[in-house]
Protein backbone atom coordinates (compact mmCIF):
# COMPACT_ATOMS: atom_id res chain seq x y z
CA UNK A 1 0.00 0.00 0.00
CA UNK A 2 1.45 3.41 -0.91
CA UNK A 3 1.00 6.39 1.27
CA UNK A 4 1.07 10.04 1.35
CA UNK A 5 2.30 12.22 3.33
CA UNK A 6 2.50 15.93 4.72
CA UNK A 7 4.63 18.21 6.43
CA UNK A 8 5.23 19.18 10.45
CA UNK A 9 1.58 21.56 10.27
CA UNK A 10 -2.17 21.07 10.53
CA UNK A 11 -4.37 23.17 8.65
CA UNK A 12 -8.15 23.43 9.44
CA UNK A 13 -10.85 23.67 6.87
CA UNK A 14 -12.10 26.26 8.13
CA UNK A 15 -15.47 26.81 6.43
CA UNK A 16 -17.52 28.24 8.96
CA UNK A 17 -15.28 29.73 12.02
CA UNK A 18 -13.46 33.31 12.23
CA UNK A 19 -10.25 33.55 11.70
CA UNK A 20 -9.55 34.16 15.45
CA UNK A 21 -11.58 30.58 16.22
CA UNK A 22 -9.17 28.84 13.32
CA UNK A 23 -6.48 29.82 15.24
CA UNK A 24 -7.18 28.81 18.41
CA UNK A 25 -8.14 25.11 17.31
CA UNK A 26 -4.85 24.98 14.83
CA UNK A 27 -2.64 26.40 17.76
CA UNK A 28 -3.97 23.27 19.37
CA UNK A 29 -1.90 21.01 17.10
CA UNK A 30 1.39 22.97 15.96
CA UNK A 31 4.18 23.33 17.64
CA UNK A 32 5.15 27.07 19.48
CA UNK A 33 8.52 28.51 19.88
CA UNK A 34 10.59 31.48 21.22
CA UNK A 35 13.56 33.10 20.44
CA UNK A 36 17.18 32.84 22.07
CA UNK A 37 17.27 36.74 22.86
CA UNK A 38 14.10 36.74 24.70
CA UNK A 39 15.51 33.86 27.01
CA UNK A 40 18.24 35.82 27.80
CA UNK A 41 15.90 38.95 28.26
CA UNK A 42 14.42 37.25 31.31
CA UNK A 43 15.07 36.27 34.67
CA UNK A 44 16.97 31.88 34.56
CA UNK A 45 13.48 31.22 36.39
CA UNK A 46 11.41 33.13 33.41
CA UNK A 47 13.42 31.06 30.80
CA UNK A 48 12.85 27.36 32.47
CA UNK A 49 9.22 28.32 33.29
CA UNK A 50 9.25 29.54 29.26
CA UNK A 51 11.03 26.52 27.75
CA UNK A 52 9.14 24.17 30.37
CA UNK A 53 5.45 25.44 28.78
CA UNK A 54 6.40 25.17 25.02
CA UNK A 55 7.86 21.83 25.25
CA UNK A 56 4.91 20.39 27.18
CA UNK A 57 2.42 21.82 24.43
CA UNK A 58 4.69 20.63 21.47
CA UNK A 59 4.45 17.13 22.85
CA UNK A 60 1.04 17.43 23.16
CA UNK A 61 0.26 18.96 20.03
CA UNK A 62 2.33 16.30 18.17
CA UNK A 63 0.15 13.39 19.90
CA UNK A 64 -2.70 15.39 18.78
CA UNK A 65 -1.73 15.41 14.95
CA UNK A 66 -0.90 11.79 15.21
CA UNK A 67 -4.67 11.36 16.41
CA UNK A 68 -6.03 13.13 13.59
CA UNK A 69 -3.77 11.69 10.89
CA UNK A 70 -5.28 8.14 12.64
CA UNK A 71 -8.43 8.86 11.54
CA UNK A 72 -7.64 9.53 7.82
CA UNK A 73 -7.57 6.77 5.24
CA UNK A 74 -4.86 4.44 5.38
CA UNK A 75 -3.09 5.77 2.29
CA UNK A 76 -2.53 9.11 4.15
CA UNK A 77 -1.09 7.48 7.16
CA UNK A 78 2.41 9.92 6.70
CA UNK A 79 3.40 12.66 8.74
CA UNK A 80 6.59 14.36 8.95
CA UNK A 81 7.29 15.74 12.81
CA UNK A 82 8.34 19.49 13.51
CA UNK A 83 11.62 20.12 14.26
CA UNK A 84 11.05 22.57 16.74
CA UNK A 85 9.81 20.90 19.44
CA UNK A 86 12.30 21.31 21.97
CA UNK A 87 13.47 24.87 21.45
CA UNK A 88 17.74 25.43 21.47
CA UNK A 89 18.27 21.44 21.96
CA UNK A 90 21.44 22.04 20.01
CA UNK A 91 22.10 25.33 21.50
CA UNK A 92 25.41 25.34 24.08
CA UNK A 93 23.06 27.87 26.13
CA UNK A 94 20.35 25.68 26.69
CA UNK A 95 22.78 22.51 27.50
CA UNK A 96 22.31 22.92 31.37
CA UNK A 97 18.45 22.70 31.17
CA UNK A 98 17.72 20.22 29.19
CA UNK A 99 20.40 18.11 31.28
CA UNK A 100 17.85 18.40 34.43
CA UNK A 101 16.56 15.54 35.49
CA UNK A 102 12.80 16.73 35.34
CA UNK A 103 13.31 17.87 31.87
CA UNK A 104 14.84 14.62 30.33
CA UNK A 105 12.00 12.60 32.47
CA UNK A 106 9.29 14.68 30.33
CA UNK A 107 10.58 14.58 27.07
CA UNK A 108 11.68 10.82 27.72
CA UNK A 109 7.98 10.05 28.52
CA UNK A 110 6.42 12.60 25.48
CA UNK A 111 8.59 10.53 22.94
CA UNK A 112 7.89 7.66 23.78
CA UNK A 113 4.21 8.14 23.80
CA UNK A 114 4.55 9.68 20.34
CA UNK A 115 6.73 6.41 19.41
CA UNK A 116 4.27 4.06 20.96
CA UNK A 117 1.07 6.15 19.30
CA UNK A 118 2.56 5.89 15.75
CA UNK A 119 3.74 2.20 15.68
CA UNK A 120 0.05 1.85 16.91
CA UNK A 121 -1.77 3.89 14.28
CA UNK A 122 0.53 2.25 11.80
CA UNK A 123 2.02 6.38 10.85
CA UNK A 124 4.80 6.41 9.10
CA UNK A 125 6.91 9.07 10.32
CA UNK A 126 9.82 11.07 9.51
CA UNK A 127 12.18 14.60 10.02
CA UNK A 128 13.54 16.87 8.20
CA UNK A 129 16.67 19.23 9.79
CA UNK A 130 16.79 22.92 8.65
CA UNK A 131 18.60 24.59 5.82
CA UNK A 132 21.34 25.37 8.47
CA UNK A 133 22.44 21.56 8.78
CA UNK A 134 24.89 21.95 6.46
CA UNK A 135 27.06 18.50 7.05
CA UNK A 136 29.45 19.26 3.85
CA UNK A 137 30.49 22.40 4.93
CA UNK A 138 34.37 23.73 4.41
CA UNK A 139 33.84 25.65 8.09
CA UNK A 140 34.83 23.33 11.10
CA UNK A 141 32.13 25.58 13.42
CA UNK A 142 29.45 24.93 10.96
CA UNK A 143 29.93 21.50 10.40
CA UNK A 144 30.50 21.09 14.51
CA UNK A 145 26.90 23.22 14.58
CA UNK A 146 25.17 20.82 12.29
CA UNK A 147 26.46 17.36 13.65
CA UNK A 148 25.10 18.47 17.13
CA UNK A 149 21.68 20.12 15.26
CA UNK A 150 21.45 16.42 13.48
CA UNK A 151 22.26 14.49 16.43
CA UNK A 152 19.49 16.08 18.42
CA UNK A 153 16.78 14.49 15.79
CA UNK A 154 18.60 11.42 16.53
CA UNK A 155 17.83 12.07 20.28
CA UNK A 156 14.21 12.55 19.58
CA UNK A 157 13.86 9.65 17.30
CA UNK A 158 15.88 7.30 19.85
CA UNK A 159 13.61 8.31 22.59
CA UNK A 160 10.08 7.42 20.19
CA UNK A 161 12.09 3.75 19.75
CA UNK A 162 13.03 4.00 16.78
CA UNK A 163 16.40 4.18 15.07
CA UNK A 164 16.91 0.74 15.85
CA UNK A 165 17.60 -0.73 12.51
CA UNK A 166 17.79 0.43 9.21
CA UNK A 167 15.11 2.82 7.53
CA UNK A 168 12.74 2.08 10.60
CA UNK A 169 12.54 6.02 10.87
CA UNK A 170 13.66 8.58 8.26
CA UNK A 171 15.24 11.70 8.85
CA UNK A 172 16.28 14.03 5.69
CA UNK A 173 18.75 15.77 4.52
CA UNK A 174 20.48 17.97 1.31
CA UNK A 175 24.32 17.23 0.99
CA UNK A 176 25.07 20.97 1.23
CA UNK A 177 28.25 22.97 1.65
CA UNK A 178 31.29 23.42 -0.47
CA UNK A 179 32.38 19.89 0.24
CA UNK A 180 29.85 18.28 -0.44
CA UNK A 181 29.86 14.33 -0.92
CA UNK A 182 33.51 14.01 -0.04
CA UNK A 183 32.60 15.97 3.15
CA UNK A 184 29.91 13.77 3.99
CA UNK A 185 32.12 10.81 3.86
CA UNK A 186 34.56 12.64 6.30
CA UNK A 187 31.78 13.25 8.66
CA UNK A 188 29.74 9.74 8.19
CA UNK A 189 32.12 8.13 11.19
CA UNK A 190 31.21 10.43 13.16
CA UNK A 191 27.10 9.98 13.15
CA UNK A 192 25.69 8.44 15.68
CA UNK A 193 24.24 4.85 14.85
CA UNK A 194 20.85 6.20 15.20
CA UNK A 195 21.59 8.58 13.51
CA UNK A 196 23.14 6.57 10.35
CA UNK A 197 20.17 4.33 10.44
CA UNK A 198 18.04 7.24 9.80
CA UNK A 199 19.72 9.35 7.76
CA UNK A 200 18.81 10.18 3.75
CA UNK A 201 20.29 12.56 1.61
CA UNK A 202 17.57 14.70 -0.99
CA UNK A 203 18.36 16.11 -4.04
CA UNK A 204 17.94 19.72 -4.43
CA UNK A 205 17.27 22.26 -7.08
CA UNK A 206 20.37 24.24 -7.33
CA UNK A 207 23.68 22.35 -6.56
CA UNK A 208 23.55 18.76 -5.50
CA UNK A 209 21.04 16.55 -7.89
CA UNK A 210 19.66 13.09 -7.89
CA UNK A 211 23.96 12.17 -9.54
CA UNK A 212 25.07 13.31 -6.68
CA UNK A 213 23.05 11.90 -3.54
CA UNK A 214 23.47 8.70 -5.49
CA UNK A 215 27.21 8.78 -4.70
CA UNK A 216 26.45 8.44 -1.33
CA UNK A 217 23.83 5.67 -1.95
CA UNK A 218 26.50 3.06 -0.26
CA UNK A 219 25.66 4.92 3.15
CA UNK A 220 22.03 5.85 2.69
CA UNK A 221 19.08 5.98 0.74
CA UNK A 222 18.05 8.53 -1.49
CA UNK A 223 15.07 10.74 -1.39
CA UNK A 224 14.12 11.34 -5.33
CA UNK A 225 11.97 15.20 -4.84
CA UNK A 226 10.86 15.22 -8.26
CA UNK A 227 9.96 19.34 -8.10
CA UNK A 228 13.87 19.84 -7.21
CA UNK A 229 14.97 17.45 -10.05
CA UNK A 230 12.60 19.30 -12.81
CA UNK A 231 14.15 22.36 -11.65
CA UNK A 232 17.93 21.39 -11.03
CA UNK A 233 17.42 19.41 -14.42
CA UNK A 234 15.09 21.48 -16.58
CA UNK A 235 12.94 18.53 -17.28
CA UNK A 236 10.90 15.90 -15.72
CA UNK A 237 12.96 13.10 -14.80
CA UNK A 238 11.07 9.69 -16.12
CA UNK A 239 9.56 7.46 -13.71
CA UNK A 240 11.26 4.67 -14.82
CA UNK A 241 14.72 6.58 -15.97
CA UNK A 242 17.37 3.73 -14.79
CA UNK A 243 18.07 6.47 -12.35
CA UNK A 244 15.35 5.52 -10.53
CA UNK A 245 16.00 1.98 -10.00
CA UNK A 246 19.10 2.60 -8.40
CA UNK A 247 16.82 5.31 -5.90
CA UNK A 248 15.08 2.16 -5.07
CA UNK A 249 18.45 -0.12 -4.55
CA UNK A 250 19.41 2.29 -1.97
CA UNK A 251 16.32 1.51 0.04
CA UNK A 252 17.68 -1.90 0.34
CA UNK A 253 14.02 -3.52 0.97
CA UNK A 254 12.43 -0.66 2.61
CA UNK A 255 9.54 0.86 1.09
CA UNK A 256 11.34 4.73 -0.90
CA UNK A 257 10.11 7.51 0.30
CA UNK A 258 9.99 10.25 -1.92
CA UNK A 259 9.08 14.87 -2.04
CA UNK A 260 6.89 16.27 -4.28
CA UNK A 261 5.50 19.50 -4.47
CA UNK A 262 4.61 22.03 -7.14
CA UNK A 263 5.72 25.78 -8.14
CA UNK A 264 2.93 28.71 -6.40
CA UNK A 265 -0.12 29.06 -7.96
CA UNK A 266 1.20 32.56 -9.23
CA UNK A 267 2.04 31.16 -12.82
CA UNK A 268 -1.79 30.97 -13.28
CA UNK A 269 -1.65 34.09 -13.77
CA UNK A 270 1.03 34.50 -16.06
CA UNK A 271 -0.98 32.54 -18.45
CA UNK A 272 -0.69 29.13 -17.15
CA UNK A 273 -3.11 26.23 -17.25
CA UNK A 274 -3.67 24.11 -14.36
CA UNK A 275 -3.82 21.55 -17.35
CA UNK A 276 -0.78 22.35 -18.79
CA UNK A 277 2.56 20.55 -17.91
CA UNK A 278 4.80 23.19 -17.19
CA UNK A 279 8.10 23.13 -19.92
CA UNK A 280 11.11 24.80 -18.20
CA UNK A 281 12.33 26.44 -21.58
CA UNK A 282 8.89 28.51 -21.70
CA UNK A 283 8.63 29.13 -18.32
CA UNK A 284 11.73 30.94 -18.13
CA UNK A 285 10.63 33.45 -20.50
CA UNK A 286 8.54 34.56 -17.86
CA UNK A 287 10.23 34.28 -15.17
CA UNK A 288 13.38 33.05 -12.72
CA UNK A 289 14.23 30.19 -12.11
CA UNK A 290 14.23 31.25 -8.48
CA UNK A 291 10.64 32.15 -9.29
CA UNK A 292 10.02 28.01 -8.98
CA UNK A 293 11.76 27.35 -5.79
CA UNK A 294 9.02 28.05 -3.22
CA UNK A 295 6.01 25.87 -2.80
CA UNK A 296 2.41 26.21 -3.81
CA UNK A 297 -0.64 25.66 -1.41
CA UNK A 298 -2.29 23.21 -3.14
CA UNK A 299 -1.46 20.80 -5.62
CA UNK A 300 -2.94 23.03 -8.55
CA UNK A 301 -1.36 21.73 -11.49
CA UNK A 302 -3.55 18.33 -13.46
CA UNK A 303 -0.75 17.48 -15.70
CA UNK A 304 2.02 17.21 -12.69
CA UNK A 305 -0.63 15.49 -10.34
CA UNK A 306 -0.64 12.48 -12.76
CA UNK A 307 2.91 12.19 -13.64
CA UNK A 308 3.31 12.22 -9.69
CA UNK A 309 0.84 8.94 -9.59
CA UNK A 310 3.10 7.32 -11.86
CA UNK A 311 5.59 7.08 -9.02
CA UNK A 312 2.95 5.59 -6.41
CA UNK A 313 3.20 1.67 -7.09
CA UNK A 314 7.07 2.09 -5.80
CA UNK A 315 7.01 4.87 -3.88
CA UNK A 316 5.48 6.44 -0.54
CA UNK A 317 5.30 10.27 -1.26
CA UNK A 318 5.66 13.05 1.20
CA UNK A 319 3.40 16.20 -0.18
CA UNK A 320 5.66 19.34 0.61
CA UNK A 321 2.53 22.40 -0.14
CA UNK A 322 1.63 25.62 2.23
CA UNK A 323 -1.58 24.04 2.68
CA UNK A 324 0.11 20.62 4.36
CA UNK A 325 -2.92 18.08 5.30
CA UNK A 326 -5.20 20.06 3.11
CA UNK A 327 -3.38 19.14 -0.09
CA UNK A 328 -2.75 15.87 0.65
CA UNK A 329 -6.56 15.55 1.41
CA UNK A 330 -7.43 17.11 -1.64
CA UNK A 331 -5.15 15.10 -3.98
CA UNK A 332 -5.72 11.77 -2.26
CA UNK A 333 -9.55 12.79 -3.12
CA UNK A 334 -8.81 13.88 -6.74
CA UNK A 335 -6.40 11.20 -7.75
CA UNK A 336 -6.31 8.14 -5.38
CA UNK A 337 -9.62 7.84 -3.89
CA UNK A 338 -11.45 5.85 -6.86
CA UNK A 339 -8.81 3.49 -7.15
CA UNK A 340 -8.13 2.62 -3.64
CA UNK A 341 -12.04 1.79 -3.36
CA UNK A 342 -11.70 -0.13 -6.83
Amino acid sequence: MHRIGFACMYRHPGHSESLKELEVIERAFNPRSTTLRWLNSVSQEAAREKLNGIIEHNLAAQLRLLEYVGTLPNELHMLRLSSDLLPFYSHPEASDFYRQTEVRDVIEKGFAQIGDRARALGIRLSLHPGQYCVLGSDKPQVVENSLAEFEYHADMIRMMGFGRQFQDFKCNVHIAGRLGVDGIRTVWPRLSQEARNCITFENEEKTYGVDDCLQLSDLAPVVLDIHHCWINEERYIDPHDLRVARIIDSWRGVRPAMHYSQPPESLIERGFSPKQKLEMPTLLQHVSKRDLYSHSKRMWNHWTNLYAREFLDRFDMMFEAKDKNLAALDYYTDYLADSVDA
